[in-house]
């Protein structure tokens, strides 16, 4: 099968099966966005979506989190991991936010990443999901669940995982694209145990036939 048929393959089956794919982290807001996807690193979005809250509440505004000390905000996200550096990470980020880009969240992927606690990934995300741009966000799901269906070749790091993505996925379905993949690693092609039975890919997917293979011997 040819690398664009089975881009086609995709994209006609999450849009039959996932037409509204959407992140799962709670916000009003580009802020709260980007403050849960900062936390949101190593942590699950349940997690998040628990602390979030009364973070929110406490620091509706980046105004409001550039004038404390860390160890306030840690307070508040004591619960999830590697709070201290997060901490620090949001503080600086409000700050950052407040003086250089008078607390509006920048939509471009190179400007983001000048925040701190913001690496390529989180500034895809902010791009993507806020500003609906061509920015595909690759974590651990979208890096598993694009190599075992095939639409990465040998990939071996998000970078390369991003750009073999983006060749392929027309520009306009990137930010729905992105959570279809996030979507099926989390409830389907699970890392361990993925869910094959349940999947509609398993016609043309890679892992799948490898494992039909060993099965059979």
């Amino acid at each position: 099968m040819q690398k664009k048929e089975r881009y086609q393959k995709v994209i006609e089956y999450f849009q039959k099966e996932m037409p509204i794919a959407e992140t799962e982290l709670g916000y009003n807001n580009p802020y709260e966005l980007l403050v849960a996807v900062i936390l949101s690193a190593q942590c699950t979005d349940k997690r998040v979506n628990q602390i979030t809250p009364e973070l929110f509440k406490r620091f509706p505004k980046p105004e409001l989190m550039a004038e404390v000390e860390p160890a306030e905000v840690f307070e508040y996200i004591r619960s999830c991991s590697y709070p201290n550096n997060k901490a620090k990470h949001l503080v600086g980020m409000a700050n950052m936010l407040v003086n250089d880009f008078k607390g509006v969240v920048p939509d471009d992927v190179d400007e983001l990443q000048k925040l701190p606690g913001v690496g390529r990934k989180t500034a895809n995300v902010i791009a993507s999901v806020v500003y609906e741009k061509p920015a595909f966000a690759v974590d651990t799901h979208v890096f598993r669940v694009a190599n075992r269906i095939g639409l990465t070749t040998n990939s071996k790091n998000p970078l390369q995982t991003e750009k073999e993505l983006m060749k392929y996925f027309p520009d306009e379905i990137v930010p729905l694209a992105h959570h279809w993949l996030i979507l099926h690693g989390r409830y389907t092609c699970l890392a361990r145990k993925p869910k094959c039975k349940k999947c509609g890919l398993t016609s043309f997917c890679k892992h799948f036939e490898k494992l039909e293979k060993t099965d059979s011997k």
